[in-house]
């Protein structure tokens, strides 16, 4: 019985863990659909404007949807 228990508990734990990685994958995607767009002209003005963003501080993701 506690064997059966234990897997119990086991299986309940992969599958949170399987849950919240496909909701984090999930909604990343979501936010890149409502991510603005920018032309490259809006880009050179911006750049202009306030300078590149510094490699230190930005990071990228690219996600397919």
């Amino acid at each position: 019985m506690t064997t059966i228990t234990n897997l119990k508990k086991e299986l309940k734990i992969i599958v949170k863990e399987s849950f919240r990685e496909i909701l984090e994958q999930e909604s990343i995607k979501f936010r890149a659909l409502f991510m603005p767009t920018i032309s490259q002209k809006e880009q050179r003005d911006i750049e202009k404007r306030y300078g590149k963003p510094s490699k230190k501080s930005a990071k990228s993701l690219e996600i397919r949807i």
